[in-house]
């Protein structure tokens, strides 16, 4: 049975489950930010993934690009599995804009999050699981 790390179940809420992955909403509504974790257990690394599992992750990753690309139509789409504090395979989509407040910066360690309030949290989620709806399981 698959199990998310807790870090990632603490600061996240559940988007959907596509044929591999996981997809998360990071709760921070300073950047529209998905994360997605292939639904397998002890994976660090994408390499760790079998090949045919790399080509559904890759795949699954340009599908939330393109959907957040559209709902959001950010300046950048920053992508990266860095796993540095959590070490369970997860590979975040940041939708990035001039004006947001860590540009150019990374978004990790120059502002702190500022979590969704429930009524904007359930709106960006609804938004979301409609436009991943046809690749959800």
């Amino acid at each position: 049975m698959f199990e998310l790390d807790s870090r990632l179940h603490d600061d996240t809420y559940f988007v959907c489950d596509l044929a591999l992955c996981r997809v998360l909403l990071m709760n921070d509504s300073q950047f529209p930010w998905l994360i997605l974790v292939p639904r397998k257990n002890d994976l660090a690394e994408i390499v760790d993934l079998a090949d045919e599992e790399q080509i559904a992750l890759l795949r699954e990753s340009a599908h939330v690009s393109r959907v957040m690309q559209t709902l959001f139509a950010p300046h950048k789409l920053n992508v990266g599995a860095l796993g540095n504090v959590v070490r369970q395979l997860h590979v975040h989509h940041i939708a990035r804009f001039e004006d947001d407040i860590a540009w150019p910066k990374p978004v990790w360690g120059n502002q702190p999050t500022k979590a969704y309030d429930e009524r904007d949290a359930m709106q960006r989620l609804a938004l979301l699981k409609e436009a991943l709806k046809d690749h959800s399981i």
